[in-house]
Formats: C-alpha cells, structure tokens, sequence
C-alpha cells in the first residue's frame, strides 16, 4: 500500500505539476534529478519574510530533500513495476483529476442554486420524521445560577429578584453583575449536566440530582462562596431532545439533504441537455 500511495502521489505530481520542470535553460539551476530540474524561481516564495538564515537554510534544504526523494522514488517505480501496474494506477491519477475537477464545477453550481434557510416548519418536520434519532445521551437542563461571596450584601434582594426573574429583575441582576464571580442568566439555552458540574465545584454527587428536578430553586455554600441556582427544565437520558437543541445540526442535515437532491437534479439536467444538443449519444 505504501509503494501503492507514494507512486499515485509522485504521478499526481507530474500530471498536475509538470511545468516546475519546464523551465528555461537561462534560469539558475539549483537541483537536478535525472532529466528534471529545480529552479530558484521554483523556491522563491518558499521561505516566509523574517525567517532567520538557519531556517531559511532547513526550510530550503528539506524541501530539496522531498523533490529529489519523491522522483527518485517515481524513476523507480517506472523501471521496476509491471507495466499494468503503472497503467492502473494512471487511471486511478485521471480518475483523482476528474473526481476533482466536476467536484469543484458541481460545489459552485450548488453554491448558486441551493436554498440554505431552513425554516421552522422544515425543521419540526424534520424533527417529528426522524426523532428516534434525537434521543439523548446525556442529561439537560435549563437552569441559571449566581456565584456570590459568603454574607454578600443585599443578598434578601438580589434572592428574591433572583427568584422572581422579571424583566426588571433580570435588568438589576445584569447591572450588578460586577459583584458575581460567576453566573449565567440566560435560562433559555439547555446545557449537559456533566458540564454544569464541570464548572460548578459545589454541585457533588449527593447534591447532583436536585439539578434534575424541574422548577427547583437550590441554595448551595461551600467554605467561600454562595450558589444561587434554578432550574427551569429538564431532559433526561433517553428523553427527546429538544427541538431548540438539535435546532443547528437538523439544520445542516437538511441543507446537505437538499444539496444532494440538487447535484443530482444537476447530473440528470446536464445528460438531458447534452442528449438534446448533440452532445452526448450512445451507440446501439
């Protein structure tokens, strides 16, 4: 496999790459393999600006290095492997070249033609179609939290607007957020639990499951700080996801969905088209 990889990608080289060795003879020589040649203008942008001459030197040196061993490696796999060998693996280089080739022509067709807004009916119905496929592997909940000092001051107000979370209320917790270690406030968001207790060390295996409860406001000390927390809502293992949290990856499914109906309406319309014109007949 290894002889296999390194003579399509020296034959890669030399198909897609011939004109480094077509050069002029007036230019400067600086390596040569056999009949083919390297060139100072083949190099000139090798070197990034501000790389120090020891660099410079490695960089060049390395990459000489490669050019030589890769056609020393192609002259011998043309003198030593069987000629249907070679001829294989010629066709697997054109198929690579033409693999590549209608890709790129197909990716700005697409790119043109595809309609990348999924709406919200696409994506409940999506969402209802194929929701065995959103079944969850972790917990989640919606919840917001503070991180406060021990014995903060106005701790009655900031607990019970904390806890009442109106808009006004939210606007006094955002303007005294300076006094927070931590919080988040946006409740709206689901989150894994596994990551809430990754980043909250007052949340422990004995204290873990009142996370999991759903409207449950919890009050938590550890030696330095104060955790306000309430929980909003709840997924367990194996629930449904929500729809809001697999909202962006039904998203790209279904605009990959769409991407492959497109380019192979593109094929069938492009064979049509060449029928039609005379371009393309098959032979009976």
């Amino acid at each position: 496999m290894t002889r296999k990889f390194v003579l399509i990608l020296a034959l890669t080289l030399i198909f897609f790459g011939c004109d480094i060795f077509k050069k002029t003879e007036e230019e400067d020589v600086i390596a040569r393999v056999n009949e083919s040649y390297l060139y100072k203008e083949d190099i000139k942008d090798l070197v990034p600006e501000g790389t120090s001459a020891e660099d410079s030197t490695f960089l060049v040196s390395s990459y000489i290095n490669r050019w030589a061993t890769q056609l020393l490696l192609l002259d011998g796999a043309l003198q030593n492997l069987p000629e249907k060998n070679q001829n294989d693996y010629l066709k697997l280089v054109e198929q690579y070249k033409n693999d590549l080739y209608t890709k790129a022509y197909l990716d700005i067709l697409v790119k043109k033609a595809i309609d990348t807004v999924v709406n919200k009916e696409d994506a409940q119905r999506f969402y209802d179609a194929n929701k065995e496929s959103f079944k969850l592997n972790d917990d989640l909940i919606q919840f917001r939290y503070i991180n406060l000092p021990l014995n903060p001051i106005n701790l009655d107000t900031i607990q019970n607007r904390f806890r009442r979370f109106e808009p006004k209320d939210q606007r006094y917790l955002d303007s005294i957020s300076v006094q927070f270690k931590s919080y988040l406030l946006n409740d709206s968001i689901w989150v894994k639990l596994n990551q809430v207790v990754e980043k909250l060390p007052v949340i422990t295996s004995e204290n873990k499951n009142q996370l999991l409860k759903k409207s449950n406001f919890l009050k938590i000390k550890d030696s330095i700080n104060l955790y306000l927390m309430q929980v909003n809502d709840v997924r367990s293992q194996n629930d449904y996801a929500p729809l809001e949290y697999v909202n962006s990856s039904i998203k790209q499914i279904v605009i990959n969905k769409r991407k492959l109906e497109l380019i192979k309406q593109l094929e069938n319309d492009i064979t049509k088209d060449a029928i039609k014109n005379k371009q393309f007949e098959i032979y009976k």
